[in-house]
């Protein structure tokens, strides 16, 4: 897997762990001569993933909706820059661009990018995987949802399918690999 896709929260006002896991990630990515591709803010979990991953040797692209260019919110380490329209073409844009892709904790655009390759994976768009990266048990909440709804059989296919769960950094390399 060359190019990553990785996605995040934009939020400066997490608990630190987080922002420590995104570098190590970042650090990662550019001792490994890894693609990073991600929304291209310059705020948060994004920027602090990129700039480690930059800072080693990564080649950063970023998917720049309009919205995120007209705010000032571009990141200024992007190697490559597509821009587009919206969050629609920004989730269509970066799954086609990466090869996997590996969701740390984010909020409600970071579940709607995870979502959006599940759910078009499970009807056979494509073969991708999303990585949950489970830092510090964020995504325990929405596991434990989503063995719910395969329970009540509202999943017609096993999740296990289209996700993995990395509970710790090696977990999350070797799922990578």
């Amino acid at each position: 897997m060359k190019k990553i896709g990785i996605f995040c929260s934009a939020s400066e006002e997490i608990a630190p762990i987080y922002f420590e896991k995104a570098r190590e990630l970042g650090i990662w990515f550019g001792q490994n001569q890894k693609t990073l591709v991600y929304g291209g803010a310059n705020l948060g979990l994004m920027e602090c993933t990129a700039k480690a991953a930059k800072e080693n040797g990564a080649f950063i692209m970023g998917v720049v909706p309009t919205k995120l260019e007209e705010r000032g919110a571009v990141s200024d380490l992007l190697d490559v820059t597509f821009r587009v329209d919206n969050l629609s073409d920004r989730k269509d844009m970066m799954l086609v661009e990466s090869d996997i892709l590996v969701a740390l904790p984010g909020g409600v655009g970071t579940l709607d990018e995870v979502f959006h390759v599940v759910a078009s994976a499970s009807i056979g768009y494509h073969a991708k995987r999303v990585i949950l990266y489970n830092i510090d048990g964020f995504w325990d909440g929405l596991l434990s949802f989503l063995d719910g709804l395969k329970e009540k059989r509202f999943a017609r296919r096993p999740m296990e399918n289209f996700l993995s769960v990395a509970s710790d950094f090696d977990e999350l390399i070797e799922l990578i690999k």
